[in-house]
């Protein structure tokens, strides 16, 4: 059995809250881009980013924006920021840096995935089904020193 201090310094990984940080639609052609017939263009951004906020706690926040064009014209600008408390105790520093990059990301994605496909809808439009992201090569980019670039253009 072990002892109490060894159970204390064990390292632990927790989430402590999940929530939406900001939500945005914006329809800055409607009523009469529902009037088009043509399949839009869809530019998805991800990004995410994390901070300690107190000891041993940590605020992970993954933004999804979706871009819909027909031509010039915005159909709807949809953008939803899922973030996560999290708690890291006894982690090595060297390992914050990937559970804040890849671990919490992946964890929080599914929730931002839904919201989008929800707000989508909730403005008129088919839901947007976003695709799979590996925060794992997102975080390799990001530590290459490589620019963020749009996840994916699609119509």
């Amino acid at each position: 059995m072990a002892t109490v201090e060894a159970q204390t310094e064990a390292p632990s990984f927790q989430i402590e809250k999940l929530y939406v940080k900001d939500l945005s639609l914006e329809l800055p052609n409607a009523p009469e881009i529902f009037m088009q017939a043509e399949n839009p263009q869809l530019e998805i951004q991800v990004r995410n980013e994390g901070q300690k906020f107190a000891d041993a706690l940590y605020e992970v926040v993954v933004t999804v924006t979706v871009t819909a064009k027909v031509g010039e014209k915005t159909l709807f600008l949809a953008e939803a920021a899922q973030a996560g408390i999290f708690s890291l105790r006894n982690i090595p520093e060297a390992d914050i840096g990937p559970f804040l990059g890849i671990a919490c990301p992946t964890i929080l994605y599914p929730y931002v995935r839904e919201v989008i496909s929800d707000l989508v809808t909730r403005g008129g439009f088919p839901p947007v089904l976003l695709a799979p992201v590996s925060f794992e090569a997102l975080y390799a980019q990001r530590n290459q020193g490589q620019p963020d670039v749009p996840l994916a253009s699609a119509s």
